[in-house]
């Protein structure tokens, strides 16, 4: 009995050059042995030679379930474009596996050791020598890494998109292929109907026609065998037939050592956040990047093509050394020399030379790193037999005063909780979701796990349900700890991870959020058990995600080096000793106070809501910890000031005491400063400048900035400790693409660098790669746009997206917004642009009192035209502008931007 034969695709499918397709007759193997087998393939091997353009190797593109080589179009014009553009040229070969797409039909039940099998007789034929670079999707993945795993000598690098190689014993398939594999589902919706093809091609947004193209192959009940047959493959149970061929591969990757590549579009129903951990747990070395917003068909929702072959240009084609057979070792020596000057910058000063500089031209990416002192815990461990008080619980009271825990006491928290964390599995490298607000219990928790290696993952609830979700579930937690109501999203989310509650819970709450312990039986469990060894300076300590005011939340990835270098920074320049105490409300450096050795109390708030703070709150907070330091975001500097009236004179007494005040997170204006200093009449006014991949950038004082007044921005003053800062110049389209430097007056990017900068982002490569575009390893571009005075202080005049590209030249907002901010009407104020890039005009949008948002009355207008020097093409009035939720300071002026623009076209409107 044969099948459908293979064929040509049909003319005119959008996106596909008809002369690459072919047909290839190769000689069937294993169960298929004696048979001849047509295949259709896409190839560009006589597209190249026609150009007369010599390809550095052969990408082989296998396609999963139930797609095909179609698939793969967008890499394949892509890759010819850049070979007629003179750059390396790759010859593609995408394929239509067996039973699939336009390739032939047989009765064979193809299993995953057959699929391999085929693929490897298909290079065959086609005389692939190597070097060959494989890529794979869904199922396509495992058939393209089992190649892969077999044919090591030929192979060049991997990549993956959305798929999975190991199948854990006991657990259960994704719920779309439950219900695919189910018994009298599996004919009827894979082959009977064309409902398993029509749900999969629903999970991305396509084009009509594209839709259309993808059906083409599987029109007839007989061109769909092949569909069920990939899902009855699906090797589910330890019986099955497949999976000893998929334990092979997925054992085998483990030992591949070529360059690897993971893409992922998280919103996937199939292949969930845990396929993608146990991939790069396979191949640890692998770049990964995930595109958040993507899913399943993520070649059909994002550039991946250009993704692909730059990565490849970088890994494979600038790692090939003069004889192919030295490929593979140059781009292992060269990652290795990578990791190893980053482990060195962290342990001493390093001076990056041009020769070692990615991209990188004479002195700006230059870094020097100050090595840091010991560990992070140092402090803790120094005074754990003292008796003072080490955190102060505002939020808590016993016999009417805020609950305190000694440094005796905390030592032995966390001591215990480390060794009962190691007891309960957690192991050094594993990650931990703390759900834990600022206090000593956070605080215990983190430093515990600290102890032992395990990296925290920190996401705070100021990101809303969906982008904490989003957050804990991108990081794969293997443990959430947290208080119920964390633990309740946890379940209801399906957040993966163990779950420790921080209270000991009665058995029917446990069960009912599934938890398997709480930290009491932790700390019984570690009582009096040793401690593992301490983790290596270079070993990840922390995810800590950034607020999501300029995108989703991105993890930013730090070591314990890095973590111990902000430490050492932030007291020696601001001269914290044991006698400071630190009042903090500012959630990033809530767990600080520990590491500094100098008592710590976060004042009573919600620290996910910066402006519940209160004047009154802050000053218990400081009488309770008698600190002389107190550090805030800019939204609780706010609402501190404007509660100021509800202090008492005990309150402004010990306000009076208090001896620096820093307010970092966002600029900060110097009138709120002033307020602020006000209330603190003795202390020293710091506006730190610093974001989520570097805690700690600049400092200016009060003082400093009204010495400095008149420039446009936000002065943020000078680097602190060995960091340095550079500046990138923008392009009349507002790219950064300036050599960076410190001349004085050139507006352009800030980038940065310091010994307590991030390592990287969390399983975003391609963000990694822009962050350190044209710079060394220990650089940073920080998205933020300003310029250094002729002293050399930073002044800060917006984000590189938000810059305005009018007709005349780029524009910055900030400086256009302090204008405008001036009229007494203006309570806060947006400048955006509106129109093509290079075209654009810009438009001020202002809080003004107004109920509903609407053009400004001509008196308004008029008045803050009158307040800047900056055409304005019109002024809009909103009730409030949409800022992030962390800091209630960014405003989203993308949103606002888009919002004005739809406004001034004719919409009604509504709010931005």
């Amino acid at each position: 009995m044969t099948g459908p034969q293979a064929t040509l695709p049909p003319a005119g499918l959008p996106g596909l050059d008809p002369s690459l397709s072919r047909l290839v007759s190769v000689d069937g193997v294993l169960a298929d042995a004696g048979a001849t087998r047509l295949w259709h393939v896409l190839d560009t091997a006589d597209a190249l030679h026609e150009r007369g353009v010599e390809p550095v190797g052969t990408i082989v593109a296998v396609h999963g379930n139930p797609t095909w080589s179609y698939l793969w179009r967008a890499l394949v014009a892509a890759s010819l474009a850049r070979a007629e553009a003179g750059a390396a040229a790759w010859r593609v070969v995408a394929v239509d596996q067996l039973e699939m797409g336009f390739s032939e039909r047989s009765p064979l039940r193809r299993t995953l050791a057959q699929r391999i099998a085929d693929l490897g007789a298909l290079v065959e034929e086609l005389g692939i020598r190597g070097p060959i670079v494989t890529i794979g999707h869904d199922w396509g993945g495992p058939v393209s890494l089992g190649w892969a795993v077999e044919n090591r000598d030929r192979l060049a690098a991997v990549i993956a998109l959305n798929t999975a190689v190991h199948h854990p014993d006991g657990a259960k398939l994704p719920f779309a292929l439950r219900v695919a594999t189910a018994r009298g589902m599996l004919a009827a919706g894979t082959t009977g109907t064309t409902a398993f093809l029509d749900t999969t091609l629903a999970l991305a947004d396509l084009d009509p026609a594209v839709r259309s193209a993808f059906r083409a192959p599987y029109a007839t009940v007989g061109r769909r065998r092949g569909i069920g047959g990939f899902v009855a493959d699906i090797p589910a149970t330890p019986d099955h037939e497949s999976t000893p061929a998929l334990n092979r591969m997925s054992a085998g990757l483990r030992e591949l050592r070529v360059p690897a590549l993971l893409l992922r579009g998280p919103k996937d129903p199939v292949f969930g956040e845990g396929h993608l951990d146990d991939l790069v747990d396979r191949l640890p070395h692998a770049d990964v990047h995930r595109f958040e917003g993507a899913g399943h068909l993520i070649a059909e929702e994002r550039p991946y093509a250009g993704v692909v072959l730059d990565w490849l240009d970088e890994n494979v084609v600038d790692a090939a050394a003069p004889a192919a057979g030295t490929r593979r070792a140059a781009a292992a020596e060269r990652r290795a020399e990578a990791h190893a000057r980053e482990a060195a910058e962290a342990a001493g000063p390093v001076q990056e030379s041009a020769d070692t500089r990615d991209g990188a031209a004479g002195e700006a990416a230059a870094a020097t790193a100050s090595a840091p002192v010991g560990r992070l815990w140092d402090a803790l461990d120094a005074r754990r037999d003292d008796a003072d008080t080490a955190v102060i619980d505002m939020t808590t009271s016993r016999d009417g005063e805020p609950l305190r825990v000694s440094w005796r006491q905390l030592a032995a928290r966390v001591d215990e909780i480390a060794a009962g964390l190691d007891a309960f599995g957690v192991r050094a490298g594993d990650r931990v979701s703390l759900l834990v607000p600022p206090g000593p219990t956070l605080t215990a928790a983190l430093y515990a796990c600290l102890r032992i290696g395990a990296v925290v993952v920190v996401a705070d609830r100021g990101l809303g349900i969906r982008g904490l979700s989003r957050a804990v579930r991108g990081a794969v937690p293997d443990v959430v700890i947290g208080e119920i109501a964390g633990l309740a999203a946890a379940r209801a989310l399906g957040w993966p991870g163990r779950r420790i509650s921080t209270v000991a819970l009665p058995g029917t709450a446990r069960r009912a959020l599934g938890v398997d312990a709480s930290l009491s039986d932790l700390a019984r469990a570690g009582r009096g058990r040793a401690l593992p060894a301490a983790p290596a300076a270079d070993a990840e300590a922390a995810v800590l995600f950034t607020s999501g005011s300029t995108g989703p939340a991105k993890g930013v990835v730090y070591t314990h080096a890095q973590l111990t270098a902000l430490r050492d920074t932030l007291a020696a320049h601001f001269g914290v000793t044991a006698d400071t105490g630190l009042v903090t409300g500012f959630a990033p450096f809530a767990l600080l106070g520990p590491a500094l050795g100098t008592r710590s109390a976060t004042p009573d708030m919600d620290v996910s809501a910066p402006r519940t703070l209160t004047a009154a709150a802050v000053a218990a907070a400081v009488r309770a910890s008698d600190a002389r330091m107190v550090f805030l975001s800019p939204a609780a500097v706010a609402n501190v000031v404007a509660t100021a009236g509800a202090l008492t004179d005990a309150d402004r007494a010990a306000l009076s005491r208090v001896e620096t005040f820093l307010s970092t997170g966002a600029p900060v204006g110097i009138e709120l400063l002033r307020r602020a200093q006000r209330l603190m009449p003795e202390a020293v006014a710091h506006t730190p400048y610093g974001m989520t991949e570097c805690l700690l950038v600049a400092d200016v004082t009060l003082p400093e900035i009204e010495r400095a007044a008149g420039d446009r921005g936000v002065c943020v003053g000078r680097p602190l400790g060995s960091g340095q800062v550079r500046i990138s110049a923008i392009d009349d389209d507002g790219r950064a693409t300036g050599e960076p430097t410190t001349d004085a007056g050139v507006t352009g990017e800030i980038v940065i660098s310091a010994p307590h900068l991030k390592r990287g982002y969390f399983r975003l490569h391609l963000t990694d790669r822009e962050a350190r575009r044209g710079l060394g390893a220990r650089w940073h571009r920080t998205g933020d746009v300003g310029h250094l005075d002729d002293d050399g202080l930073l002044w800060v005049e917006g984000r590189l997206p938000h810059v305005i590209t009018t007709a005349e030249g780029p524009v910055t907002p900030v400086g256009i917004e302090q204008d405008v901010e001036t009229v007494e009407a203006v309570s806060r104020a947006a400048a955006v642009g509106v129109g093509p890039v290079g075209r654009q005009v810009v438009v001020a949008v202002v809080e003004s009192g107004a109920r509903r948002p609407r053009l400004a009355s001509p008196a308004l207008t008029d008045a803050v035209r009158t307040a800047t020097a900056q055409r304005l093409a019109a002024v809009l009035v909103v009730p409030t502008l949409p800022t992030d939720i962390r800091h209630n300071s960014k405003i989203d002026r993308t949103r606002v931007a888009a919002w004005a623009e739809r406004v001034l076209a004719g919409e009604k409107p509504g709010a931005p």
